[in-house]
């Protein structure tokens, strides 16, 4: 008969039990809770304001079967380790398991893991501990905070403004960061400015050289006469040189990720959503079965604030880079960063578990997801233990009647961390190495030719729109929220439509105007950026034990409590409406600008002469590029059964119209996604293949020579019949393959 496990480990989820049950084995069973078992209830506030603002828990609605389960299980063992993630909400998850499986304080051994690996787990399951009440109590706080403010908030601005919305202390604030990033554009006056070109002609060759200033000063153009006065005054004169500086430059390494830089790099270099890159880090965090390894948790716990390196992952790290570099690319010792001053320091920065398991050891046995994120958390690691890289600059400054033309080149002389990872700045010299010829030989004293001068009008641009990296850096900067609310604040507004997402860029709708202007003027402090990283501070002052969480509430509520009755009497009768917003696309019926709506499926284009007329349509994208048959804008839309397609604007939504009309008609569409890029032969837009992940651009003109077939392009292997139907050279993609969008809109 075998033997009963007489220990018992509760994680949340199943792939994480999986993992750490072949670490322990023997007496040890190890299941998933699947995260939350008791939580406040979902139709009522579930706090007693009156009482000390007491939360009231209730098991979780469809739970049952787990809870019964886990019920059996626990009486049966002799121990139970509460194995949840480490962290606030993980810790809360363990309290919540502590309080519904009835467990006494001696069978209840509270563990964490920094990283699922054998020797951690081993190690930990050794040396557990009590539940930490303060970080209990910090997630209780920013529970029941987050509870009072949705739940109160959002049935005003049902009453106000409409059904469905939503306000929160995090997410709030967010929308008004989106908004006022919007009003610094609106309100941006462009201001003018110059660059002057020389190309000089010396004794070894030419080169090019831009304005500098008089003499050493810097001096910048700000209008054409300034252009015009420093032309005139060298033109037809010869140009000396005046110096030629040879130097070298270093330049460090990135410290290892936290969770912002890591969903930052993500967006940037993977094009992954902040929620997205959570979800693939926390596989990879829990195990993935290696081929030749078995189940690995390739890395360390992936929500941290942290810079903090443990000295054995330090120590790995330099035997690996040794071993596979060679010595001159180890920075020689290990490299520590410095953490934020603001961070809460809970866990290490993210890590590989293991260095030596490189992605490309590991690449067959992961998803390209997984790949693609390991690869980049991997490389940053590995990179900031390594030799700085090393350039080789020159500097050249020519002078003409006192003006001063400075041309500068740089090359790198050794590449250090550059070997494993590049930083936008490396990428920027790479990229200018590789379209900039080198200065010719020059000699100090030496005269100098000119042969043309170029000039060049530009205007200063406006901040850009926040992306979701960008939003997330300055969230962190501001100390609004944690590494465990970034990616579901962002989900959040977007889902709420008081931002829209167009490309990489938020956008805030008018909903989220009118929503944050209620806001800012009847709850300032919810909207306060500063109060709300305050609010945050007060947060991990509870987690440390040096300030009660009930106090944080009372504190909170006594203003909050004063401004919603306020709000309500000056409110009265009052109903806010939300302006419609207006596209740029025509009605194809009655002429009429097209607007914005939401709709079970998201938002889409509709006619606002509804019920008149009832025309609607996908909402439209212009991309880059030009439509290959006729040069006209290639727009973006998205078919009734949610794919995305790409269509020339002159393909008529309403053909009866377009031939009243006597309108220009194109029938380009494509699922091929335009790039910015042009074919260097023909001139043509070039396509890529749809699809996550880098793909190569290709030419669809069949006349030029660089004309790629579909068979090459890297599409899915079909059947035959898919292939018969194919139409090579016209940029689309056999019908068969995912289907024609069958109706583009009403007409």
């Amino acid at each position: 008969m075998a033997k009963a496990k007489s220990e018992l480990v509760i994680v949340e989820s199943p792939a994480k039990a999986r993992t750490i049950e072949k670490y322990l084995g023997g007496d040890y069973r190890v299941v998933a809770s699947m995260g939350h078992l008791r939580d406040l209830p979902t139709n009522t506030l579930g706090v007693d304001l009156e009482h000390d603002f007491t939360p009231h828990y209730q098991p979780v609605k469809g739970r049952e079967d787990v809870i019964d389960d886990l019920r059996k299980s626990a009486k049966n063992a002799k121990n139970v380790y509460l194995a949840t993630d480490p962290d606030r909400e993980g810790e809360a998850i363990s309290w919540h398991l502590k309080e519904l499986l009835d467990l006494p304080d001696d069978k209840a051994r509270r563990v964490t893991f920094n990283e699922i690996t054998k020797k951690v787990v081993q190690d930990s399951i050794q040396h557990p501990r009590a539940i930490d009440q303060d970080l209990v109590d910090a997630q209780q706080a920013r529970r029941v905070l987050d509870r009072i403010v949705g739940y109160k908030l959002s049935p005003l601005l049902w009453r106000k403004i409409r059904k469905g919305l939503s306000a929160g202390r995090v997410q709030s604030v967010a929308t008004r960061m989106v908004i006022d990033r919007e009003r610094e554009i609106r309100e941006f006056v462009p201001e003018e400015y110059w660059y002057l070109f020389a190309t000089l002609e010396a004794d070894k060759g030419s080169f090019r050289a831009i304005y500098h200033g008089i003499g050493e000063k810097k001096q910048d153009l700000h209008s054409e006469a300034e252009v015009d006065a420093v032309a005139k005054a060298v033109e037809g004169k010869p140009f000396t040189i005046q110096s030629v500086k040879h130097g070298k430059k270093q330049r460090s390494p990135s410290p290892p990720f936290i969770t912002s830089t890591l969903q930052q790099e993500a967006s940037r270099r993977l094009g992954m959503t902040p929620r997205r890159t959570m979800s693939i880090a926390q596989q990879l965090y829990e195990g993935v079965d290696i081929e030749g390894e078995g189940t690995v948790g390739l890395i360390t716990y992936m929500r941290t604030d942290s810079l903090r390196l443990s000295e054995d992952a330090l120590a790995a790290a330099g035997s690996f880079i040794r071993a596979h570099y060679g010595e001159d690319y180890y920075y020689g010792k290990p490299r520590r960063f410095k953490t934020d001053s603001n961070a809460q320091d809970a866990h290490e920065a993210i890590r590989p578990s293991l260095p030596e398991l490189t992605p490309d050891r590991v690449r067959k046995s992961l998803t390209g997801e997984q790949y693609r994120l390991y690869r980049l958390i991997w490389g940053r690691f590995t990179a900031s233990q390594m030799a700085n890289a090393v350039y080789d600059n020159v500097t050249v400054d020519a002078v003409c009647e006192g003006y001063t033309f400075r041309a500068n080149h740089s090359e790198i002389a050794f590449p250090g961390y550059t070997a494993v990872y590049k930083d936008d700045e490396d990428d920027a010299d790479s990229d200018a190495g590789k379209g900039k010829k080198p200065l010719p030989e020059l000699r100090e004293g030496e005269s100098a030719a000119l042969k043309k001068l170029e000039r060049e009008q530009n205007f200063t641009t406006p901040p850009s729109r926040y992306s979701e990296a960008t939003l997330i850096r300055a969230m962190e900067e501001k100390g609004i929220g944690r590494p465990s609310t970034y990616a579901p604040t962002i989900s959040t507004i977007t889902a709420r439509e008081y931002v829209v997402k167009e490309g990489k860029y938020l956008r805030p709708t008018p909903l989220g105007e009118t929503v944050n202007g209620l806001m800012e003027e009847r709850f300032p402090d919810i909207v306060d950026v500063k109060f709300t990283a305050r609010m945050e501070d007060s947060l991990d002052k509870v987690e440390e034990g040096k300030e009660d969480w009930k106090h944080i509430l009372h504190d909170f509520y006594d203003g909050f409590e004063s401004s919603l009755e306020n709000a309500e009497e000056a409110l009265q009768g009052v109903h806010l409406k939300v302006p419609d917003e207006v596209s740029g696309e025509i009605c194809p019926n009655c002429g009429r600008n097209l607007v914005y709506k939401s709709g079970r499926f998201g938002r889409f284009l509709a006619c606002p002469g509804y019920p008149e007329c009832s025309f609607t349509m996908p909402i439209v994208v212009e991309m880059p590029g030009k439509c290959p048959r006729c040069g006209g804008r290639i727009l973006k839309r998205t078919s009734k059964n949610g794919h995305a397609y790409y269509v020339c604007e002159n393909r008529p939504l309403s053909e009866k119209r377009a031939a009243e009309a006597g309108e220009r008609v194109c029938d380009f569409w494509t699922f091929d996604v335009p790039v910015k890029d042009d074919c260097p032969v023909c001139g043509k837009t070039m396509f890529k293949v749809s699809g996550k992940g880098q793909r190569k651009p290709f030419c669809i003109n069949p006349d030029c020579e660089k004309f790629v077939p579909e068979d090459k392009r890297g599409y899915r292997p079909r059947k035959k019949a898919d292939a018969a139907k194919s139409d090579a050279g016209t940029g689309e993609k056999p019908k068969a393959r995912r289907g024609r969008p069958k109706k583009e809109a009403k007409s």
